[in-house]
């Protein structure tokens, strides 16, 4: 049940990332033509462009931690036998847990300091921008969750043991 709500709510974090990059390409695009061709702009275009880009980022990064598409390195990892992944995957996840947590802490503190602080361009919160980094503590956190307990059950296969992708391994165009 939590694989297809995780999976669902995937979804419509790519849907929402093609749709603030479509957005991105066309403010900065039209602000270009307007300045240029009209000596005009869009006040918020690049305000609401940057405000966009972080969401953008953040929303990639849950979807990667899903799909466990973060590139790294497993030298290491590839030396070690069934145990000592289990060992290092999990220790790895339980020090993941602790700073989505850090990362919780401070983005819920910076959004209470600047809910009441509006952008200077669109006039509104900037504990929505600030909101970027609870929405990554909490749904990385539960993805990281769910692996953890895959991982200590017994759930998880030898393939997924090394939780990161070698660039090379990754022919190009690949998103899984």
């Amino acid at each position: 049940m939590i694989d297809k709500l995780i999976a669902r709510y995937c979804r419509i974090l790519e849907y929402g990332m093609a749709l603030f990059l479509g957005l991105m390409v066309v403010m900065v695009f039209g602000n270009v033509v307007l300045r240029y061709g009209f000596n005009s702009g869009i006040a918020i275009s690049e305000e609401l462009s940057r405000w966009l880009f972080v969401w953008v980022t953040f929303m990639g990064a849950v979807v990667a931690l899903n799909e466990q598409g973060h590139l790294g390195t497993d030298m290491l990892l590839a030396r070690l036998g069934r145990n000592g992944k289990k060992l290092c995957l999990g220790v790895s996840y339980v020090l993941m847990l602790a700073l989505c947590g850090v990362l919780f802490k401070g983005a819920w503190e910076q959004t209470k300091i600047n809910a009441s602080s509006v952008s200077a361009a669109m006039e509104i919160s900037m504990g929505i921008f600030f909101a970027t980094g609870l929405m990554f503590a909490v749904l990385g956190g539960l993805i990281i969750a769910r692996d953890l307990y895959r991982l200590c059950t017994g759930q998880m296969s030898d393939a997924r043991l090394i939780a990161v992708r070698e660039s090379e391994d990754a022919p190009p165009g690949e998103t899984k």
